[in-house]
């Protein structure tokens, strides 16, 4: 199942929808390492009330039983959950990746775990999850401002990328639009300026990235930048300043530069523009839900749901 788009602008990919498409994939199984955390397991039981997948909860057995009694008793109910102890948090990253790898789980997702412990285990390189790609965070966010979504990356994975790190974190981003109904999404390679400027990097990524697309070296999608946020997100504003092409004003995908311009766009769209947002970790065999302990059940609800998208 795939959203499709009816128009090219004003429709939005919501939530919603994607809770219902992670819904039809009846397959669908999440290994979640550390799970004794109580926002991972409310989480965890909205999923199950919603049909999304079946779990495998990973980690101090006790633990995890202690507080669904306590706080989630119907979770058992569900018949979609069932409980696998580890050691500690290293061995309960080794049972989480090991389930992915061997076919018993299609997702991987962060619980009470630091995220450098569960990457270790995705990047080992004899029993991991590695594919040679570079692995990125997409963000998808309802921002209520312009009344669409879009896709933020990388927002918290690769610090300063260069130019063929931002290719692949490109061609990530793309696939998760795919996966969610996003045929041939609108890329937008952000910098400060529109023009190119041998003294600012970004513009010679962005120029660099739409010269690959209009080769065809990046496919999938249509490139254009570099363009300032507010030209490539509102049509009123790329008009007044006269910028053209097919993607300002209206990006689907916002490349951004570095970490750093990533990380506080992320925050500035939760924090100030009330925006719902779901984010997957891309590029390994496996997508993976890599979600901040201050992210609310519903976010990790969302991201749950854009990665089980992902996996088709």
């Amino acid at each position: 199942m795939s959203l499709k788009r009816e128009g090219a602008f004003n429709s939005v990919v919501a939530f919603k929808d994607i809770l219902k498409q992670a819904a039809s994939m009846q397959e669908a199984a999440v290994a979640v390492v550390c799970a004794e955390d109580r926002e991972v397991l409310r989480a965890v039981e909205m999923a199950c009330e919603s049909e999304l997948a079946n779990f495998i909860l990973i980690g101090d057995e006790k633990k995890i039983n202690d507080l669904i009694a306590a706080h989630y008793p119907s979770l058992p109910e569900t018949g979609r959950v069932v409980t696998r102890q580890a050691e500690n948090s290293h061995d309960a990253a080794r049972k989480g990746v090991q389930a992915v790898s061997g076919g018993e789980a299609s997702v991987l997702m962060k619980g009470h775990i630091d995220t450098a412990s569960l990457l270790k285990a995705v990047l080992n390189k004899e029993a991991g999850l590695r594919t040679g790609s570079v692995l990125s965070h997409v963000a998808l966010f309802e921002v209520p401002a312009i009344e669409r979504s879009i896709i933020v990356t990388d927002a918290a994975m690769n610090v300063s990328p260069d130019l063929q790190q931002k290719v692949q974190i490109l061609k990530n981003a793309v696939t998760v639009a795919h996966r969610i109904g996003l045929d041939n999404p609108k890329v937008a390679p952000l910098a400060a300026v529109e023009v190119i400027n041998p003294a600012m990097q970004s513009t010679l990524d962005a120029a660099a990235l739409t010269s690959m697309n209009n080769r065809g070296q990046i496919q999938g999608c249509k490139v254009d930048g570099p363009l300032a946020l507010d030209n490539a997100v509102s049509m009123d504003a790329a008009a007044h300043k006269k910028v053209g092409g097919e993607v300002a004003g209206q990006a689907d995908i916002l490349l951004v530069p570095s970490i750093e311009a990533g990380n506080i766009l992320y925050k500035s769209l939760m924090y100030f523009g009330n925006s719902q947002v779901g984010a997957v970790i891309a590029g390994a065999k496996a997508p993976i839900v890599l979600t901040s302990r201050a992210d609310s059940a519903l976010s990790k609800l969302n991201s749950l749901a854009l990665a089980i998208c992902s996996t088709n």
